[in-house]
Formats: C-alpha cells, sequence, structure tokens
C-alpha cells in the first residue's frame, strides 16, 4: 500500500512539473511575441520631405534611410520622390526606407521649329523631351497646308522637363463647295455646261443601250443631286446610247 502510494505521488509530481513546464514554455512564447512587436514600427510618409527632413522621421521611429537613385522630377533638389516600403507598413526598428530623390526639373532648349511640317514639328518636340501643346490654325494664303507659321516657346528658350509646345499651323487653301445639280434628262452637252457653271466636270461616261430614253441623255450621275462637292470634282454620267 505504502509503494503503491509512493507511485501515486510521483504520478502526481510529474503531471505537476509538466503542466509547469507548458505554462512557463507558453509565457516564453508570449513574451517573446509581445517582444518581437513591440520592435514593430509604422513606417511614416516620407515622400514630398527633402532628404533630411526624411532622415529626421525615420530616426525618430528607429529607422534609417537609404538613398538609391535619383531622377529628374518637377520635385525640388533632394526630395523624395519614391519610398519603398510604403508608408503605413509595419516594419521592423532598425530597417531602411529605401527611397529615390529628385535631381529637380532637367533643363531642355525648344527647339526651332518654325517653317518645318506639323509632322516633323512632332518627331522633333516628342524626341527632345517635350510635350505637343495647343495645336491652333490659320489659313494664310501662298502657305503649304501643315506647315508651323509660330510656336510657344520660342526657339532656344530654356524651359524644365517635359514643356508644352503650342503651334500655329497654316490651312492648305480654301475650296468650293457646290451642291450637285440634277442632271437627269439632260443631253450631254447641255449636262458638261451645268457643270462647268458649278466648277465641276465631266468625269466617266457610261454608254447604256436600249434604256428608253432619247439618244445621248443622262439617265443617272454620280454623285447623285443633292450632294455635296467640292470645287473641280469629276463626275460620272451614264448615258443613253
Amino acid at each position: 500500500m505504502e509503494m503503491r502510494q509512493r507511485v501515486q505521488w510521483i504520478g502526481r509530481m510529474v503531471l505537476l512539473a509538466f503542466i509547469l513546464a507548458s505554462a512557463a514554455f507558453l509565457s516564453a512564447i508570449t513574451a517573446m511575441r509581445f517582444a518581437i512587436q513591440g520592435r514593430e514600427v509604422v513606417m511614416p510618409a516620407i515622400v514630398g520631405k527633402t532628404e533630411q527632413e526624411a532622415r529626421s522621421t525615420l530616426q525618430g521611429r528607429g529607422l534609417f534611410l537609404k538613398v538609391e537613385d535619383r531622377i529628374f522630377s518637377m520635385q525640388g533638389v533632394a526630395t523624395v520622390v519614391r519610398q519603398s516600403p510604403p508608408s503605413g507598413v509595419h516594419v521592423k526598428s532598425g530597417q531602411f526606407a529605401h527611397v529615390v530623390l529628385s535631381m529637380g526639373p532637367q533643363k531642355v532648349t525648344i527647339p526651332a521649329i518654325v517653317d518645318k511640317s506639323l509632322r516633323a514639328a512632332r518627331i522633333e518636340i516628342l524626341r527632345d523631351g517635350l510635350q505637343i501643346g495647343e495645336i491652333s490654325s490659320f489659313r494664310l494664303p501662298g502657305t503649304p497646308e501643315d506647315v508651323v507659321l509660330q510656336q510657344d516657346p520660342l526657339p532656344g528658350s530654356t524651359a524644365a522637363s517635359s514643356p508644352q509646345v503650342n503651334l500655329l499651323v497654316a490651312l492648305g487653301r480654301s475650296s468650293s463647295a457646290f451642291t450637285m445639280p440634277d442632271l437627269g434628262g439632260l443631253s450631254l452637252l447641255e449636262a458638261e455646261n451645268r457643270l462647268l457653271a458649278g466648277g465641276l466636270r465631266i468625269g466617266k461616261i457610261t454608254l447604256l443601250p436600249l434604256t428608253g430614253a432619247p439618244h445621248a441623255t443622262v439617265t443617272s450621275q454620280l454623285p447623285v443631286k443633292g450632294s455635296r462637292v467640292e470645287s473641280g470634282a469629276p463626275v460620272e454620267l451614264q448615258v443613253a446610247e
């Protein structure tokens, strides 16, 4: 009986030791987790700050700054353009914030594009890293169509990266438009005179046999009557043979 009690006592001691060890292990895990979480901070927003301002902001949270690159931008010199990790992310204390700093706007010289075609002007403007701005048109007699008449800014001036270049472009010569008359039933000679009076001309003539219409009279036309046609445009006629 004494032996049995001793065994039971030992069993209870072993069970108690196991419970205490488990509790200690769980407490250690929990304490470690709290310790790790306690070293985490939220990454602040430093985009738009100067390099010195960004460093001070990071150091206040136990973080550091590392410059990865420098690029041209409209931001001021030494201003943070991009950051990684982004703001709002939880990071460990002592981690680096990798940033890209601005070198300020790139200075470019406006090219001379007056008297060039619009297509050539577009190519040169884009090649120099500029942008096409507003394109206005003006009809100037004796000037070929799509030729650049004026530009703004003026050639040779210096501007920041990606400025817009506004253009004034010549329109082509004006052309008169007419309403297509009805030529049906007219003789070929009458139709020709009608077209010439309207600034038009006869184009292709197709002879149609067995139409029942009088010889050499117009049976149909293209463009049809009422259509708007440009001066000098040809008109196709079908004529009774």
